[in-house]
């Protein structure tokens, strides 16, 4: 049975502490801040990320170089047989094909899984991949499994601004200046690949509410479950709004009772370009035994 290593990046979620506790590994992502390196979850705090983001700092993110991403995999193939990478979805950064190339040079002792997830969905799959690992499945068969499962997951995002979208590029200042004006809270969704618009909110009540008719429409319709004992992670994330989340998850789980539910902090990747005071619904089909 080959021992199979499960890696991961810190837009899972998943603190180097909670790594260590759960088995796997987490690569941290670089940011620059003022010109500035700085790695999440090693020299840089959520709070401190804040305190700077709100500060009007100048802040980039970036992926981990080709050296650090190796110098990870050649370790961890002096203990272990074969590797499982999970980085987060192709479609929000660069860093999953940067993988993939790189994996080429390893005769196929490492296997980059690209199903396209974030934060709490990510954190699942890694969840998943550490158990078929502890069951005996070689590493290419877990990256089929991921990835086969990767369009079973859905996420909704409100925003609490629309600044932040304005200062990456993502809307014209036009756009921005009058979602400000009429108070807008967008709701964003992530089902695949990319971040896309789902709904604009005038307020934060309607916003959840919003989340939480998408949220029952997929649990009912798009996978077929009922609201009670969905078998189904009904998860939360926010950015530096973690009073309003676990109000939220305390909601939710009133909908759909018997659901197993976290909460996490989004990444600080998509904090960058959304801003602090988010909220947002994560649903992730359990694979579990226990589901």
């Amino acid at each position: 049975m080959p021992k199979v290593a499960i890696v991961t990046d810190s837009n899972s979620g998943i603190t180097q502490a909670q790594a260590e506790e759960m088995g796997v590994f987490v690569l941290p992502m670089p940011f620059m801040i003022e010109g500035e390196t700085f790695f999440e979850g090693i020299n840089l705090t959520q709070e401190e990320f804040y305190q700077k983001l709100r500060g009007g700092a100048n802040i980039s993110t970036s992926q981990p170089t080709p050296e650090s991403v190796m110098k990870l995999w050649d370790g961890l193939l002096e203990t272990h047989d074969q590797i499982v990478h999970i980085p987060m979805s192709s479609g929000l950064s660069g860093s999953c094909q940067t993988a993939i190339m790189l994996s080429q040079e390893y005769d196929g002792k490492v296997q980059v899984a690209n199903n396209q997830r974030i934060s709490v969905t990510q954190r699942r799959s890694v969840m998943d991949a550490h158990r078929m690992a502890e069951e005996g499945m070689e590493a290419a068969a877990i990256r089929e499994f991921l990835e086969k499962d990767k369009f079973n997951s859905s996420i909704y995002i409100m925003l609490d601004t629309l600044t932040y979208l304005k200062k990456g590029g993502r809307i014209t200042p036009a756009a921005a200046a009058l979602g400000t004006f009429l108070r807008l809270k967008p709701v964003l969704t992530i089902q695949g690949e990319k971040l896309d618009a789902f709904a604009k909110a005038r307020t934060t009540a309607s916003g959840r509410q919003i989340m939480i008719n998408a949220a029952k429409n997929d649990v009912t319709k798009r996978f077929g479950r009922p609201l009670e004992n969905c078998g189904i992670w009904v998860d939360i994330a926010h950015t530096d709004n973690e009073e309003a989340a676990r109000d939220f998850q305390r909601e939710l789980l009133e909908i759909f009772p018997g659901a197993q539910s976290h909460i996490d902090p989004l990444s600080l990747s998509v904090a960058c370009h959304i801003g602090p005071g988010s909220l947002a619904v994560a649903l992730t089909v359990r694979n579990d035994p226990e589901a």
